[in-house]
């Protein structure tokens, strides 16, 4: 299986997935981060939510996700990257590929998991140590790392940073049908086609029935939305979380399948290629 490399050679397999809290982004992020390795491509998921659960669909035990200190409360290594010695003053410029090196979880699904926490967007004026290497090791990861790179954000991309955002290839807003989600959805559409985003697509997930699906099919038409697909509603799912097991894990899961089949039309519009 080959993947399309850019001009000099690197990777364009930069997905980012976004969407209200509750609509099943994470599973989404999770299923398409271990599509992208068993095809063959070294990935990193990044999980960029304020309640990070990436590393439960990714199959660690919740004691090895409880283990995980999120980069942004690591004061530590925050110290070490930005001090100076000073009160109130810190470095703006510092390496972070060893961060990558140290701080990323290796998975079940041979994915490399990076757990970023709480992030304060940019466009809040917050001009803190934490958010500098937040910001400095996103765009490392995007911009300058050759693996695939799929990542699990909040419902916004402000914390990236447009110079950022222009690199990642492929933008999937997740949604269901309730109109809350449809309405952060469109806004998430917005901030990023303003930040340069070329490939942006809305995946109806959860879906029960007809209605749900004409639902955000006609909010879709009505603002422009591209759909990629939709994921069906699944107990299996459900049944795999209460029991502290990942969805990935089951081979009857039909959102699982048909998370895998919205790779398959990615590839189809000649974002990666798996043949």
């Amino acid at each position: 299986m080959n993947f399309r490399l850019s001009e000099n050679g690197e990777t364009e397999v930069k997905i980012a997935v976004s969407g209200k809290g509750g609509v099943g982004k994470t599973l989404i992020a999770g299923v398409i981060a271990c599509s992208l390795a068993k095809a063959g491509l070294k990935t990193i998921a990044i999980d960029a939510d304020p309640s990070p659960n990436l590393a439960l669909t990714l199959g660690l035990s919740q004691e090895e996700a409880h283990k995980i200190v999120p980069i942004s409360e690591n004061k530590e290594l925050i110290r070490l990257k930005t001090g100076t010695g000073y009160s109130g003053v810190f470095r703006l410029s510092f390496t972070v590929d060893d961060i990558v090196r140290d701080y990323s979880v290796e998975t079940p699904f041979n994915v490399n998991l990076i757990v970023m926490g709480t992030v304060r967007s940019m466009g809040s004026g917050c001009a803190c140590p934490e958010n500098a290497v937040i910001r400095a090791l996103l765009r490392h990861l995007v911009v300058e790392r050759n693996e695939g790179v799929v990542l699990d954000m909040e419902a916004g991309i402000e914390h990236i940073g447009r110079g950022t955002a222009r690199h990642v290839n492929t933008m999937l807003i997740v949604a269901d049908a309730n109109m809350k989600a449809l309405e952060i959805a469109r806004n998430i559409h917005e901030l990023s086609s303003k930040a340069g985003m070329k490939q942006i697509f809305l995946v109806g997930n959860k879906i029960a029935n007809a209605i749900q699906k004409e639902t955000i099919e006609n909010f879709a038409g009505k603002y422009g939305l591209n759909i990629l697909g939709f994921v069906p509603f699944d107990k299996k799912v459900l049944e795999m979380e209460m029991l502290g097991e990942t969805p990935l894990k089951s081979k009857e899961s039909e959102a699982v399948h048909a998370v895998e089949e919205l790779c398959e039309r990615l590839d189809e519009k000649h974002l990666i290629s798996w043949k």
